[in-house]
């Protein structure tokens, strides 16, 4: 079947239909469905259910781990004042990490199925239904193999007793976006910077989608030149 002729049954499981999509996915996935109920993904029962999270397994899971690095930094001789500033660090790498990775791996362009379906479980189901509570956070199994990932590359810079504590403060950014990003989807801020910021995000999700790809802030949108003119985002509902 082309390309052209697929149809995405919303009632099957999605992750091994969209990459069918082939170059019609990004328009595909751009076009939000709104409804409180995600979709199934996989009809492993066992796959489906690492893909659910709620949002308290975020700060539940990984803020020991937070406390424990930073713990780490003092007992190998640091001062908590010395360890404070790393964790500054971290969380000010975090925020350059977070739109980055949102910029340029969660919005990549993809066509091919492969592409196509890796994006969809990284970033495109979230842009597709972005009302489903159960993946507004990432899985925590994909968080432990990133960290992986993100301690080996700060301990490239950081001597051997800083890198638990700019780890830390970095993990500790991680946290605090991911519960940020759902209460931007789930809460209802009165006041800012929490209602501007949903404004923000909900211009990027149903307006103006390749601009405004900071969560917790638009300071990285204000110095790379992607940031939303007020105008739309004070239409942005």
């Amino acid at each position: 079947m082309s390309a052209q002729a697929f149809t995405v049954d919303l009632d099957k499981p999605l992750v091994f239909q969209v990459g069918h999509l082939g170059e019609q996915y990004q328009d595909w996935v751009h076009q939000p469905i709104v409804s409180k109920d995600g979709p199934r993904f996989f009809a492993n029962d066992v796959f489906e259910s690492l893909t659910r999270t709620k949002w308290w397994a975020v700060p539940l899971i990984w803020l020991p781990v937070v406390c424990w690095c930073i713990n780490t930094s003092i007992q190998m001789g640091h001062t908590v004042r010395e360890v404070a500033l790393m964790a500054v660090v971290g969380i000010c790498l975090w925020t350059l990490a977070e739109y980055m990775l949102h910029r340029y791996l969660f919005h990549i362009d993809t066509k091919s199925y492969w592409t196509n379906t890796a994006h969809y479980l990284l970033h495109g189901c979230h842009h597709k239904h972005p009302t489903d509570e159960l993946r507004l956070v990432f899985p925590p199994t994909a968080t432990a193999i990133t960290c992986i990932l993100w301690w080996n590359l700060i301990k490239l810079f950081t001597t051997t007793s800083a890198t638990p504590g700019v780890f830390g403060g970095f993990l500790l950014g991680y946290v605090v976006y991911d519960c940020t990003h759902y209460y931007l989807h789930h809460g209802q801020p009165s006041s800012d910077p929490a209602k501007y910021l949903k404004k923000y995000h909900l211009n990027h999700h149903f307006r103006i989608q390749n601009k405004g790809f900071g969560i917790t802030s638009a300071l990285w949108d204000h110095v790379f030149g992607t940031l939303p003119s007020t105008k739309a985002i004070n239409k942005s509902t």
